[in-house]
């Protein structure tokens, strides 16, 4: 396969076809038309998994580039945060002391400017600057999209900051962490949820102290930011976590009174085994905001009502009609790949069958062929198109036709075609 593919598959952006093209010859070199290599075309357009495939087919993060960069000073550059850590891991073995405090000076340069400034300074244009508010599936976190003359940068270089000292150093304190995220006061964004990830990470960190000190805080800013740290904790942690969490959050969320917090601290509960909690899923199905309602479908789960208590079915049957899509798409996550056969759960999926969003249509109609139910076969019928080839596992998609192929055999009738 020609390098030409090759850029082109990075250019649109389509991590599988990447894969392909390095598979079938292609060198991760190949440059664009431009002069760089492509893999500077994925940092460019803040493309993790472009990114992570050209990696793993053997591009070079510390490659010299004619302007004296490198596609690694380059992501640290783009403000993007999970860009910069997966260029990273392929390179911090190579790095010397001058590599290392340069990537730090260029993060801090622009820390110290913001993202704004930064690019006017680069780019010596005047005008006003676009701002678009941006979700990164690569990184699960948002940034604001900044443009400026043609040119557009990450808003998230004191992310990229704190990943770089979390990598070698200096580590900066708990306080100094907490103020980057306090500073953007935004629990979605990478400022804030990579001072979270970091601070969990870092043994000898006494983050359950700070925990302590943190809930009670009046600032809601703070306990969300408590909140969070439990959550990140729990998910690396396990047990350890969990019994400290499990004597924490169930009265925190007794007590807690922001939307934000709340649902934070509820979200950890998912993580807990605690005996009596089992009123906090119900309590909450009807509170005014959705962030709170989107978690209870998951909190259930973990409590006596896991499913079985038929005052979880009737929760869950009105959170499915939650004015809120996201709502209701926490309920179809939840409920997919349940393998229960209590018609209540065949019901509610089939409801999801017309979503505007097509992965609830493409998990409703997996869940209903898991419960042998027939209306996965109209469900995959709306579907609608999808391209396969992005899909590094389609078992997901073929759940329907397995489901056909299971009532051919029981019927003993012959196997369905199979669609080209």
């Amino acid at each position: 396969m020609s390098g030409h593919q090759l850029v082109g598959a990075v250019r649109a952006g389509r991590a599988h076809a990447v894969r392909e093209a390095l598979r079938a010859g292609a060198g991760p070199e190949t440059e664009g038309a431009d002069g760089v290599p492509v893999l500077c075309l994925a940092v460019a357009a803040f493309d993790g998994y472009v990114a992570e495939a050209l990696l793993e087919g053997g591009a070079d993060p510390l490659r010299p580039l004619p302007d004296g960069s490198t596609p690694l000073l380059r992501a640290v550059t783009s403000g993007h945060a999970g860009l910069t850590a997966a260029l990273l891991g392929h390179a911090v073995d190579r790095l010397s002391e001058q590599d290392r405090a340069e990537l730090l000076a260029c993060a801090r340069r622009w820390c110290g400017t913001g993202a704004e400034a930064g690019l006017r300074l680069a780019t010596g244009v005047a005008g006003p600057a676009v701002r678009r508010r941006v979700a990164d599936d690569f990184g699960l976190t948002a940034y604001d999209l900044v443009t400026l003359g043609g040119t557009s940068v990450y808003d998230g270089h004191a992310a990229v900051l704190t990943r770089l000292e979390a990598s070698f150093g200096p580590h900066p304190s708990f306080d100094v962490l907490l103020a980057r995220a306090l500073a953007r006061a935004d629990g979605d964004h990478a400022d804030w949820t990579e001072a979270v990830a970091v601070l969990a990470e870092r043994p000898g960190v006494d983050a359950w102290g700070s925990v302590l000190l943190l809930r009670s805080a009046p600032d809601p800013l703070r306990r969300l930011f408590a909140a969070d740290l439990v959550r990140e904790l729990l998910a690396l942690d396990g047990e350890s976590a969990e019994r400290r969490a499990a004597d924490i959050l169930p009265p925190w969320a007794a007590e807690e009174t922001d939307p934000a917090v709340l649902a934070s601290v509820l979200s950890g509960l998912t993580y807990v085994d605690v005996a009596g909690d089992g009123e906090l899923g119900p309590a909450h199905r009807a509170h005014p905001d959705p962030r709170v309602r989107r978690v209870v479908p998951s909190l259930l789960h973990r409590t006596r009502y896991a499913y079985t208590h038929p005052e979880a079915w009737d929760v869950l049957a009105s959170l499915a009609r939650d004015p809120d899509a996201r709502v209701r798409a926490a309920v179809c996550e939840c409920l997919y790949e349940y393998e229960g056969r209590e018609p209540a759960r065949a019901d509610i999926l089939a409801g999801f069958l017309g979503e505007d969003d097509q992965l609830v249509r493409i998990k409703a109609v997996s869940g209903l062929a898991l419960a042998d139910d027939p209306r996965c076969v109209e469900g995959a019928r709306l579907i609608g198109p999808v391209d396969r080839a992005e899909w590094p596992d389609t078992w997901l998609l073929d759940a329907a036709a397995r489901y056909v192929e299971r009532h051919h055999r029981r019927a003993g009738w012959p196997p369905p075609p199979t669609s080209a």
